[in-house]
C-alpha cells in the first residue's frame, strides 16, 4: 500500500514543492492551510483526490490538527509521514516587536509543530513512520530583528531533536530540516524567477524529503542543514 504523507502549510512555497515531488515519487499526500478552498485549489494543481487531498487546519489548535489527521485516515486509510511545515515570520527590533506578533510566531512555528506531532504520533508509531519538522538556519544562527523568529525556530530544533530521542526506540524516524534562503512567499515575498534563481527552490526541498524517505531504516539524518551553493553576492 502506498504511504501517506501529511504536510502542514502545503498550499504554496516549500510545502507545495514537497507535495509535488512526493506525488511524483508515488506517495499519497494531504496538504493543509487555514482556508479550505485555497487548499483544495492547490491540491487540484498537483492531481486528483486519489493521490492528493486539500484540507483546512489551523496548526495553532490541537483539535484542528486532530480533525485533519482523522480526515486523512478516513480518505486514505492511514498516515505514515507527518511534515510540520507551517510557519511565518515578523522581523523587528525588540523595542518595536508587538506582543501579538510574538505570539503569532510562537503559536504557529513552535506550538504548531507540537500540535502536529501530538495529533499524529500514535499513527506514526503504529506504522513505523516518519516525523519531519521544517525549522530554519535561523534555528541555530541568531540575527538582528529576529528575536521572535529565532526563538520559535531555535525551539523547533530543540523540540524535534528531543522528540527524535523519544520515538526512535518505537521505530519512528525523526528529522528537522534547517533551510537557508528558499524561494517562497515567506514574509510577503513575491518569488521572481530571475532574482531568486540562486536560492534553494521548493522542488529542491521536495527532492530532499523524497531522499530522506528512501533511506535505509537503519540510517537517520536527525538534523539536516541545507543552504544555497552560492549567495547572491557571489554571483555579482
Amino acid at each position: 500500500m502506498k504511504k501517506v504523507v501529511y504536510i502542514t502549510g502545503g498550499t504554496k512555497g516549500i510545502g507545495f514543492g514537497m507535495a509535488e515531488k512526493l506525488v511524483e515519487a508515488g506517495y499519497r499526500v494531504a496538504i493543509s492551510g487555514r482556508n479550505l478552498e485555497t487548499a483544495k485549489e492547490a491540491a487540484s494543481k498537483i492531481g486528483d483526490e486519489e493521490v492528493i487531498l486539500g484540507l483546512a487546519s489551523d496548526v495553532r489548535k490541537l483539535d484542528s490538527e486532530e480533525q485533519a489527521v482523522a480526515k486523512i485516515k478516513e480518505h486514505f486509510g492511514r498516515l505514515d509521514v507527518m511534515i510540520a511545515n507551517a510557519g511565518l515570520g515578523v522581523f523587528d527590533n525588540i523595542r518595536d516587536l508587538k506582543p501579538e506578533d510574538w505570539h503569532k510566531m510562537i503559536d504557529t512555528n513552535l506550538t504548531g509543530v507540537f500540535n502536529s506531532i501530538k495529533a499524529s504520533v500514535e499513527d506514526l508509531v503504529a506504522n513505523k513512520g516518519y516525523f519531519i519538522s521544517i525549522a530554519s538556519l535561523a534555528g541555530i544562527n541568531f540575527f538582528e530583528k529576529g528575536s521572535g523568529y529565532n526563538a520559535s525556530k531555535f525551539g523547533v530544533v530543540g523540540f524535534t531533536q528531543s522528540v527524535m530521542l523519544d520515538l526512535r526506540a518505537e521505530g519512528v524516524k525523526t528529522t528537522t530540516i534547517l533551510p537557508g534562503s528558499v524561494t517562497s512567499h515567506f514574509n510577503n515575498h513575491e518569488p521572481d524567477e530571475n532574482k531568486d534563481a540562486w536560492k534553494i527552490q521548493p522542488e529542491d526541498m521536495g527532492e530532499l524529503i523524497v531522499d530522506l524517505l528512501k533511506m535505509n531504516p537503519r540510517a537517520l539524518p536527525s538534523k539536516v542543514e541545507i543552504r544555497p551553493t552560492q549567495t547572491a553576492d557571489m554571483l555579482k
